[in-house]
């Protein structure tokens, strides 16, 4: 039947294109007038192929598509959360440097890197001869002017010589005792001892070589106070709080810890543009050590009461909208309804739609690629 009526539309046009070779006026008016009169020709014709095709679609209805198989999910509201892992490395809380107040050569150096010390044990000594042959010169020149004081002071007391001469011996012993003083006091800083417990991270100089007054001889890490140590980029400020939980991975010991922030840094580096973040941490039994890779996993976003999808499940029209197969129940039947939507923030596997969905919307998955508008589908209820 649709053959019969494909037939009488083209022998019509061929019919009606026989005639008008005819009939086509040359002139503008009875060219205005020939196509009004086509255009009655063709809206009869129309009306025509319109009641023959109804004609035919009772006569022939069409044939009902095979309801398609897919897999479906529900829709439902829920707490989504994104983590990323950042660098970070452990340090000593406390990190000082032994040095000589004095200066001088070192005579001896009684540690070496990785010895551990106790606080106020002897770890170097400089060389204070000149102090020493100082305070030998002193105490010659003590003796004598305590011997000269001692006779003036007698003379004094028996009215004998002036009183200037008294307190002229009197000050240059009281002179000669304050410099003895100062050059013992120089002496006892010929050793050098531990400011505090811990690991000699590192020896700056040698048995032998010179020391500066101040200049670093060795550098002590108190591995008992440890911390982990992490720069994030500026555009995390806000996201991490002083006193949050977070977890700590050390890959080479293949362990996760969960510990607290205790320390947010109040500037940006110029240079990188991040800021530091501490967190404490114990030893665990002194597998931690200074300088050890970390990984410190951060939630950098927290939605709670959204709608998340997987994004395998989303597809994308040539006009660039992002769309997913919904399925509806009409009159009975299971369809595929195309319906666009908006999509949020994407976490691993999921993306959030900010707009085109509800809870308890059932989503076509498996299957969807080859979904069309309308399409019937089967599926597991």
């Amino acid at each position: 039947m649709k053959s019969l009526l494909y037939i009488f539309i083209i022998v019509s046009i061929v019919a009606c294109q026989s005639k008008t070779t005819d009939e086509i006026p040359t002139d503008l008016p009875g060219k205005r007038t020939y196509l009004q009169k086509k255009k009655a020709e063709l809206k009869e014709m129309q009306a025509e192929i319109n009641i023959l095709q109804k004609e035919l679609n009772k006569l022939d209805p069409p044939k009902e598509k095979t309801p398609i198989n897919v897999e479906t999910i529900v829709v439902s509201r829920q707490e989504v959360k994104r983590y990323i892992d950042v660098q970070a490395q452990v340090m000593a809380d406390d990190i000082v440097n032994a040095s000589s107040e004095l200066g001088g050569r070192i005579l001896s150096l009684t540690v070496k890197e990785g010895d551990y010390v106790n606080k106020g044990q002897l770890i170097a000594s400089t060389d204070m001869s000149t102090i020493e042959k100082q305070m030998s010169e002193i105490k010659t020149s003590l003796s004598l002017a305590t011997t000269i004081y001692e006779r003036q002071k007698k003379l004094w007391d028996q009215n004998i010589g002036s009183e200037l001469q008294f307190l002229e011996t009197k000050t240059n012993k009281e002179r000669l005792e304050g410099s003895l003083e100062t050059l013992n006091s120089q002496l006892n800083k010929k050793n050098i001892y531990a400011p505090l417990s811990g690991i000699v991270d590192r020896t700056f100089l040698s048995q032998g070589e010179m020391t500066s007054p101040g200049m670093p001889i060795i550098q002590i890490l108190n591995t008992n106070k440890l911390k982990v140590v992490a720069e994030l980029q500026e555009s995390l400020l806000g996201t991490v709080e002083k006193g949050d939980i977070v977890e700590v991975y050390y890959p080479v010991l293949d362990k996760t810890v969960n510990s607290r922030v205790s320390m947010i840094g109040r500037s940006i580096d110029p240079a990188n543009r991040t800021f530091k973040i501490e967190i404490t941490t114990s030893s665990l039994k002194g597998q931690l050590k200074p300088y050890l890779m970390a990984q410190v996993k951060l939630n950098d976003f927290t939605q709670k009461d959204a709608i998340a999808i997987p994004v395998s499940i989303v597809q994308e029209e040539v006009t660039g909208e992002k769309i997913v197969f919904k399925a509806i129940q009409e009159k009975g039947k299971w369809k595929a309804k195309k319906t666009t939507i908006e999509l949020g923030e994407s976490i691993d596997d999921l993306v959030i739609i900010s707009i085109g969905l509800k809870a308890d919307d059932i989503l076509c998955t498996d299957g969807a690629k080859v979904l069309s508008d309308n399409d019937l589908i089967n599926f597991n209820q």
